[in-house]
């Protein structure tokens, strides 16, 4: 194997964006091995603990039986309610925008009609965690483990502020403000639309209720926020094709946006990438430490896994048939193929079964840059190997090393 350190940096005019509208360059990376426990430490403990623990529920009430099923809105209310932290560090104050429910809760008495390919109403349940996996890790809290949906970070975000302690409920005193804008549902369910005027609707009139808040006017919009559970190609519509204009719209480029993929070429600077939501949602250090002490222990018999299916176009379809037929070829891969129609991809068990039982987890660029899969992989405790560097290092800079590395591998024997 040969290594060969490299800088990446976001603003380099990298050859993928002129090749795809989504994804573009075949380019191999991976973590070094011996930075394996330093990323398990490091990611983990970073991103799944302190983001987590930043907005972190406090205990449910314990079931008197384990097999009965779950009260779900026992569960809402419980997380609505409360919070892991006591106190708001550094004087933080923030303002929740208590908007009129058109804009975010409102679309969800429409549930089955806010994607267009899935029925959404399991998956806006319990506040955006979904339906709970009671079965997931006998030996664990039941509660800890939900079916979270990949595009869903906006209303889990939403549900954990609206009890954070830096919330303020004056906003004159306030520092940041954040819009609770469920931008993602409402665009998913408009993707086949044809009128473009009729998709961009309800985001222009966010425009509008945002300026007319006195507070807007005060840096017109550059304290402001919003968080978007899907990427941001979905808001950034070219020549009257796919998806809405949210991102384009002259207000929200004066705010910052969090996002589960951010546009590498983003010239407005004001995009952030931020993990998307995996199965395990702990409320205890305890909790989490537990798990990761078992994936610690995990025996790996794999030296890889690949979990993915193909893909249409020429430079998708290149690397991911590749990997496929290396893959399945190899007596080192567990390969675990997705397609149309039910499939062992969409079980988190049998997701997170691969993933432990194998030391690096092949993260290949699907319909656009980032994969859910790589914080699937991380929580797993296998250690991701990219193919972009916008699947990782151009996307979550707060979380991720800004450097990667450039490496040749063979899955053969």
């Amino acid at each position: 194997m040969v290594v060969k350190k490299q800088s990446i940096s976001s603003s380099s005019p990298w050859t993928e964006k002129r090749k795809y509208s989504k994804i573009k360059e075949i380019h191999y990376s991976f973590l070094k091995p011996q930075m394996r426990y330093a990323l398990l430490v490091c990611v983990s403990l970073s991103v799944w603990f302190v983001i987590l623990r930043c907005f972190l529920f406090s205990s449910f009430s314990s079931s008197a039986n384990s097999n009965k099923k779950l009260n779900l809105a026992e569960k809402v209310k419980t997380i609505s309610e409360s919070s892991a932290i006591s106190s708001c560090e550094g004087g933080m104050s923030v303002y929740l925008y208590d908007m009129p429910a058109e804009f975010n809760k409102g679309l969800l008495k429409d549930c089955s009609h806010l994607n267009t390919y899935t029925d959404m109403c399991p998956h806006v349940a319990n506040s955006g965690l979904g339906q709970p996996l009671s079965y997931m890790v006998a030996s664990a809290v039941a509660t800890t483990w939900f079916a979270t949906h990949q595009f869903i970070a906006e209303m889990i975000f939403h549900a954990r502020m609206e009890n954070h302690p830096c919330r303020t409920f004056d906003p004159i005193n306030a520092k940041l403000f954040y819009v609770p804008f469920y931008g993602g549902l409402d665009a998913s369910g408009k993707f086949h639309i044809a009128n473009l005027t009729e998709r961009d609707e309800l985001a222009v009139r966010l425009a509008d209720y945002l300026r007319s808040k006195p507070w807007w006017e005060r840096h017109h919009g550059k304290d402001h926020f919003l968080v978007l559970g899907r990427t941001a190609w979905d808001f950034l519509r070219r020549n009257n094709e796919f998806g809405n204009s949210l991102l384009s719209l002259p207000d929200v480029q004066n705010m910052s946006v969090l996002t589960v993929e951010r546009n590498p070429w983003d010239l407005v600077h004001n995009q952030h990438g931020i993990p998307y939501p995996s199965y395990f949602h702990p409320y205890t250090s305890h909790q989490m430490m537990t798990w990761q002490n078992r994936m610690r222990q995990s025996s790996r018999p794999h030296l890889f896994s690949f979990i993915g299916g193909p893909r249409k176009g020429v430079e998708k379809a290149a690397v991911r048939d590749e990997l496929i037929k290396q893959c399945s070829e190899s007596g080192r891969c567990n390969l675990l193929r997705c397609g149309k129609g039910p499939s062992k991809c969409h079980d988190p068990i049998e997701v997170l079964k691969v993933m432990s039982q194998s030391q690096f987890c092949l993260q290949a660029p699907g319909d656009s840059f980032t994969r859910r899969s790589t914080f699937d992989s991380v929580l797993a405790g296998c250690i991701p190997v990219f193919f972009s560097p916008h699947t990782v290092y151009t996307q979550y800079e707060w979380f991720f090393p800004a450097g990667g590395c450039e490496c040749v591998l063979s899955l053969h024997r």
